[in-house]
């Protein structure tokens, strides 16, 4: 019995590494967990714990073949597992990547994925402190930057979608109120239905403050009385 903690007591040993990639990635997947990512705390622990035993693998295939000479046919390399792991991760962080309209979400989440393979491939190599200072750095990142990025004033895209009936073109009227809006006008389409005698304008703008979107909404609306849609992407 005492030898059985000793051993699980150590992370010299193939066991110890697993349970402390385990508990490594299990705190980073926690905190995505919290937070309703695709990629939680199963997640996180999983990967963590499958790459540290890849790279336990590795090492053990190295220390297995390493006695063999220089001029004979097998070659162990001990990083070509984790090689491909770094590859294939990558795969796993994609699924987790989502696209809804004009925004993106799960980059953050890929990215931990990607992290926590790291720290599996460091624990599996027994570089304890770097797997430790990196998980810390990815909680830090993951719980305290948030708190600072709400100060900041991101810009932020949306496209205009204006639909007009008639064949008058209104396009300057609405970059002036774009501009007293301080919307920057990025670029613009236009299409124009003959048989219906109508122009759908797509005009994609860059701003800060959300409450310009309303402001514009309104002046338009007001401005141009031939609007049949008006909407925002």
């Amino acid at each position: 019995m005492f030898y059985f903690l000793s051993i699980l007591g150590s992370f010299d040993n193939s066991v110890g590494k697993l349970l402390m990639a385990a508990f490594l990635g299990g705190i980073i997947g926690w905190e995505r967990e919290r937070r309703g990512r695709p990629a939680g705390l199963r997640t996180h622990i999983l990967v963590c714990v499958g790459v540290t035993l890849m790279m336990v693998v590795s090492e053990h295939i190295f220390e297995k073949y390493k006695t063999f000479a220089a001029d004979s046919i097998i070659r162990v390399d001990p990083a070509r597992i984790a090689a491909q792991v770094v590859t294939g991760i990558g795969f796993l962080g994609a699924g987790t990547i989502m696209r809804f309209r004009a925004s993106v979400r799960g980059l953050t989440t890929a990215a931990s994925l990607w992290v926590v393979a790291g720290i599996g491939l460091a624990v599996g190599s027994s570089c304890y402190a770097p797997a430790i200072i990196t998980t810390v750095l990815a909680i830090f990142a993951l719980l305290l930057l948030p708190l600072l990025e709400r100060d900041i004033k991101r810009d932020k895209y949306k496209t205009l979608k204006v639909c007009i009936s008639g064949s008058e073109p209104y396009f300057s009227s609405i970059t002036e109120i774009l501009k007293r809006n301080d919307m920057e006008l990025q670029h613009y389409g236009f299409e124009r239905d003959l048989m219906k005698n109508e122009i759908l304008y797509n005009i994609n703008v860059r701003f800060k403050d959300e409450v310009s979107v309303s402001k514009v909404s309104d002046e338009v609306t007001k401005s141009i009385k031939e609007i049949k849609k008006l909407g925002w992407e």
